[in-house]
């Protein structure tokens, strides 16, 4: 055993957590009533200041990257804090500060604390997992535990649409890192996350010949009609491969009853557990796109942020069954699922950092005005989080 890896008893882990739980309650009431959500550039610079201050204090070395979508969209800055270690492992903590709410929800909906749960905009997904992240480096700073090469708190700004901007980065820290424990809540009844659907958000558009509807729509070319049929060809997707789901979820065209449309745009979810039947349903909407459905309009498909499925494997399993084991110990049951949600951890898993999920504080109703914390779980799973760290750091072996 090395003299920089002792074995830590888990009342010193959970002891440690608690002395950090008012600063934890105080930091998630700031970042809630910051309006971030995605593309909301100063809203999102605002808790980048916010967390950069907390990273300094806890002896991080911070480094900010401004990113910016494909199309040239300032998307806010990646926060990168680093604290160096004695061992040889680098161990990513990965988070996110957007959210999916409009400027204008943290005052209508501001942070409040009820029956020992917390609510607000971005309170579980992902404020509440970012600030546990913080909090679990600050524990084992006390601890004087710092097995690890280095230790990294990645903050990005863009996860919720799918990280266009954060994607180089991200694939480059994964590539670089032994192993990435992200900071998405658990799950409501307390799961880790050991797998992630992928997921690819689809754009069709459709473009025909406007014509008059009664004196002459032999002339027109209806990409209505063409974008229905499509929309029906596509939704027949669905149960074709065991766990693949075609979502149309937007179909727009026309304004005037009398007027065969000359254009129609779809916008469509494709969601898939496992790589090939992921990349064979992409290929099918494609033949499908491009098979004409009403003479004279053409269709284009767009693909943004294709997102890769993180697959159960065996590194993934381990890392879940030494949380399970470090849980354990502190009295918290550890268990872990498959989610067809993506996140960052696909893009991680891709860049072959071996990952495990969920493992921010318990929390659930993402994305909607019930979205909550369980404030009872910060200390307890922020005492897994730094635990976990530390085993992985005390020899923990890799296997991708």
């Amino acid at each position: 055993m090395s003299v920089h890896n002792p074995v830590v008893e888990s009342a010193e882990l959970l002891a440690a957590a608690g002395d950090r739980l008012a600063s934890y309650h105080q930091r998630l009431a700031q970042l809630v009533a910051v309006d971030s959500g995605s593309g909301h550039v100063d809203g999102l610079r605002q808790v980048a200041d916010l967390v950069q201050t907390w990273c300094l204090a806890a002896g991080l070395a911070v480094e900010r990257e401004p990113v910016t979508h494909p199309g040239g969209t300032p998307l806010g800055d990646v926060l990168v804090g680093r604290r160096r270690g004695r061992g040889d492992r680098r161990i990513l903590l990965v988070g996110h500060l957007d959210t999916v709410f409009p400027a204008g929800t943290a005052a209508a909906r501001p942070f409040r604390v009820q029956d020992g749960r917390a609510y607000g905009p971005g309170v579980s997904d992902d404020k509440g997992g970012v600030l546990a992240g913080l909090a679990a480096v600050e524990v084992l700073a006390d601890l004087g535990l710092d097995g690890y090469g280095e230790l990294l708190l990645v903050c990005t700004p863009d996860e919720e649409i799918g990280s266009p901007g954060s994607r180089p980065l991200l694939r480059t820290l994964g590539a670089e890192a032994d192993v990435a424990l992200c900071l998405e809540c658990a799950r409501d009844n307390g799961d880790l996350v050991s797998a992630r659907k992928g997921v690819a958000d689809l754009e069709v558009t459709l473009r025909g010949r406007a014509a008059h509807a009664g004196i002459e729509p032999e002339r027109g070319a209806n990409a209505l009609v063409a974008a229905a049929r499509l929309a029906v060809a596509l939704d027949a997707l669905n149960g074709r491969w065991p766990g693949v789901t075609v979502n149309v979820g937007h179909l727009a065209s026309g304004d005037r009853p009398n007027v065969v449309p000359d254009r129609a745009r779809m916008l469509v979810d494709l969601r898939a557990w496992h790589t090939r039947e992921y990349e064979a349903a992409l290929a099918e909407i494609r033949r499908l796109v491009g098979e004409p459905q009403v003479a004279g309009v053409r269709a284009d498909l767009a693909v943004h942020a294709p997102t890769p499925p993180w697959e159960h494997g065996p590194a993934g399993h381990r890392l879940a069954e030494l949380a399970a084991k470090v849980g354990a110990g502190l009295g918290v049951p550890v268990s872990h699922t498959a989610t067809g949600g993506c996140a960052d951890a696909n893009l991680l898993a891709e860049a072959g950092a071996a990952v495990l999920d969920g493992l921010g504080p318990v929390g659930g109703a993402d994305h909607s005005p019930a979205e909550w914390l369980d404030l009872d779980s910060v200390v307890p799973r922020t005492a897994l989080l730094a635990g976990l760290i530390h085993e992985v750091s005390r020899g923990w072996t890799v296997t991708r």
